[in-house]
């Protein structure tokens, strides 16, 4: 993610708009069209303002714990119509019960909690993590 861990400080990723803008700059150059935008933990400050924005360019979104949930409001999120998955470890009690908790304002939401897993939930149960993610990918059209 631009501007974080080692990564150089990118002017154009300092605003909500400048890091959607940029984001679709990386779909856009990457040829991808209506892609599944997976979001963890740090990405959600690319990610959230890029779906509520363009969610109709998504074919699903899969917030995994991510940050900034609390910038936008419930009638912000009652606005998209991409199919989510919200997923996230049990052990996540730091941002994962604060991004449920937003998140849940989206309307074609569905939730899986991987148990025994902390905040990099991918990390601790890779494969419930993947039966999870594929069981998503194959309910969308």
């Amino acid at each position: 993610i631009p501007g974080y861990g080692d990564s150089p400080p990118v002017e154009m990723v300092v605003t909500a708009q400048g890091r959607r803008t940029f984001l679709d700059h990386v779909l856009q150059e990457l040829g991808m069209q209506r892609p599944v935008l997976i979001s963890p933990s740090m990405s959600g400050r690319f990610a959230l303002p890029f779906l509520l924005a363009h969610g109709d360019r998504l074919a699903g979104f899969v917030p995994i714990a991510p940050v900034g949930t609390k910038d936008y409001t419930a009638e912000q999120y009652r606005g998209v119509q991409t199919p989510t998955l919200i997923l996230y470890g049990d052990r996540d009690t730091g941002l994962a019960p604060q991004a449920l908790q937003n998140l849940q304002h989206l309307p074609e939401h569905r939730v899986a909690m991987l148990p025994g897993a902390g905040h990099a939930c991918y990390l601790d149960k890779p494969e419930d993590f993947h039966r999870a993610l594929l069981g998503f990918l194959r309910q969308l059209k």
